[in-house]
């Protein structure tokens, strides 16, 4: 398998084999990306081929020298999020919550138990609607390090923001995440304030 600076030279060169390696191994990242922040498959599955979509478009902005491709692309897709949020900022604050499940990155093993599915599917379900409830701030910069891995420096040059502030949102997010998912466990268990 061939680098991404390699499969990005490629793609330049108009190979589609080379185009189609780089959305295999990029696109269940992205997808993720797009998940944690809206919380909806559909609109993740959307929001994921527009991203490839502005990556096709833009590729030839990525610069090797400037940083990896990984962090490019991040980068690509949080814009794009970003846009996304605004322009439908509105459209949240009036309509209901979907009831939409699943579409989270790991499915069942045929060899789970019933139970422990629902439980891990419920573990999830709070995850995702504590994330939604936490600023774009923090839930961007939460998401980055906690579920794509990225470290505090690629945090800070996708977000555009210094390295403190990154490391200040992630504790400040995992804080309030903390809290919303206790509040919320203890409503779902009939204990606990109400939210």
């Amino acid at each position: 398998m061939a680098d991404d600076p390699q499969l990005v030279a490629r793609c330049l060169g108009g190979e589609d084999a080379a185009w189609e390696e780089l959305l295999r191994v990029h696109n269940r990242k992205i997808y993720n990306l797009c998940y944690r922040f809206t919380g909806r498959p559909s609109e993740a599955e959307d929001l994921t081929q527009e991203v490839f979509i502005k990556v096709f478009q833009t590729l030839t902005t990525y610069d090797a020298v400037q940083g990896s491709f990984s962090t490019w692309l991040n980068r690509v897709a949080r814009n794009h999020l970003v846009d996304h949020y605004r322009r439908t900022h509105k459209e949240r604050l009036t309509s209901s919550i979907e009831d939409e499940t699943g579409g989270l990155e790991d499915k069942p093993s045929a060899e789970e138990h019933p139970i422990a599915r629902v439980e891990s599917r419920e573990r999830h379900e709070i995850l995702q609607a504590a994330l939604n409830r936490l600023s774009p701030d923090m839930r961007e910069a939460v998401v980055l390090r906690d579920f794509q891995d990225l470290d505090y420096d690629e945090i800070a040059e996708v977000l555009g923001v210094p390295e403190g502030t990154v490391k200040s949102r992630i504790n400040r997010g995992r804080l309030e995440l903390a809290k919303v998912i206790k509040r919320m466990e203890g409503v779902k268990g009939g204990t606990g304030p109400r939210l």
